[in-house]
């Protein structure tokens, strides 16, 4: 749910990009609870499988802004985007899994083209395993990644890019983390009207 303190024209007009947003057919968007305290108007979105029988991944991405702006954000708006997912529990081992996951994250920003600053965040790892009567479960693992960045303004203050371009690097990292393989070019991406923020 949308929180918006009154005359805030400028973030009404950056929500209406959501509604623009494609999501892929693995998924289901809505929008959800967004967290009051953080800044003055907010905006927050989840997505999960489309599967009901699916946990692979999962992810919420939240909008802020503040029209004084923010020192620490260095801008108005900031985007802030958390994505878990399942993972295998060898795989989890890997050395370098931080440093690549982090890479996804820059990846997913770069390609959608969004000028951004103050990109940063973290990843972690957890694996759990069962003992005793529960010893015959199978171990499970999770890759989390937490990021947030401050989309760039223009001198009159609007974004570079659409918040849809923001948004859709969240569900292209979300996509690289449960390892669903790229849509190929020239294939459009249909998705319902569940599937679109607003819609």
């Amino acid at each position: 749910m949308r929180s918006i303190v009154p005359g805030q024209d400028r973030f009404e007009a950056v929500l209406s990009g959501l509604a623009a947003l494609e999501v892929r057919p693995e998924f289901t968007v809505q929008e959800a609870p967004a967290p009051h305290r953080l800044a003055p108007s907010t905006v927050a979105v989840t997505a999960e499988m489309s599967d009901p029988d699916s946990d692979l991944v999962s992810g919420r991405f939240v909008l802020l802004h503040d029209p004084d702006g923010v020192d620490e954000w260095e801008g108005s708006f900031r985007a802030v985007a958390f994505v878990r997912a399942e993972w295998d529990e060898g795989l989890l081992e890997e050395d370098l899994l931080h440093d690549v996951a982090w890479s996804w994250v820059q990846e997913a920003l770069e390609f959608r083209g969004c000028v951004s600053t103050h990109l940063g965040g973290t990843v972690t790892r957890t694996a759990g395993r069962s003992f005793g009567s529960m010893a015959d479960r199978p171990s499970d693992g999770f890759l989390e990644i937490r990021a947030s960045w401050t989309p760039v303004e223009d001198a009159d203050g609007n974004l570079v890019n659409d918040i849809v371009d923001h948004a859709g690097a969240w569900l292209d990292l979300m996509a690289q983390a449960a390892g669903l393989p790229p849509i190929p070019d020239g294939v459009a991406l249909m998705g319902s009207r569940r599937n679109r923020v607003g819609g």
